[in-house]
């Protein structure tokens, strides 16, 4: 399952991207990883997933929370993981520099940073590197990887986020059944 803000809302072509793999995009533009934590039990919860990918962070900073509080509010997520979906393994997918948001680029690094060393000590935590393929050699974002708002990923940029998400998925998410479970809007309410 990908949860998180519109890179993941935006990915519109995951089912090819992930053939082998039942992905269920509970994607929403504009959230933060405090509403996440708020909307869990209604999108999460019903789908059970057995593999949760977060993308959350990006927003957070771009409001004015601190790397800190992105932290606190991940342990947050983290915590309603655990206590309800104890064996959901969870992928926090590294929050993306971009062009539009340059000058966000030092807190974004230190609030991936705090979530990695925090992800390190737990289990069935990992903390995916999606930043890192997005760089150019002088450390500033591929422009070539966005769109024309130099904020969402464009094909090129989820091609790089599959170099590490591709190997991540095929290790540990569901392989696709043979009768798809369908999660309808009465399981969301």
């Amino acid at each position: 399952m990908l949860y998180g803000s519109s890179s993941f809302r935006l990915w519109s072509d995951t089912a090819a991207r992930f053939p082998h793999h039942d992905i269920l995009n509970r994607g929403f533009g504009g959230s933060e990883l405090s509403d996440l934590n708020e909307f869990f039990a209604r999108l999460v919860l019903p789908a059970a997933p057995r593999l949760l990918l977060i993308y959350g962070g990006d927003n957070d900073l771009a409001s004015g929370k601190s790397p800190e509080r992105v932290l606190q509010d991940f342990q947050e997520l983290i915590s309603l993981v655990r206590k309800q979906l104890p064996k959901t393994r969870v992928g926090f997918v590294a929050i993306k520099p971009s062009p539009s948001r340059l000058a966000l680029l030092p807190a974004q690094n230190e609030a991936n940073r705090l979530v990695r060393r925090y992800a390190r000590g737990l289990r069935r935590v990992d903390f995916l590197d999606v930043a890192s393929p997005l760089l150019r050699e002088d450390g500033t974002p591929d422009p070539a990887c966005f769109q024309g708002d130099r904020l969402h990923l464009n094909g090129a940029g989820y091609d790089r986020w599959m170099e590490v998400l591709g190997p991540y998925v095929q290790r540990w998410g569901p392989e696709r059944s043979s009768t798809p479970r369908t999660v309808t809007a009465q399981d969301v309410k």
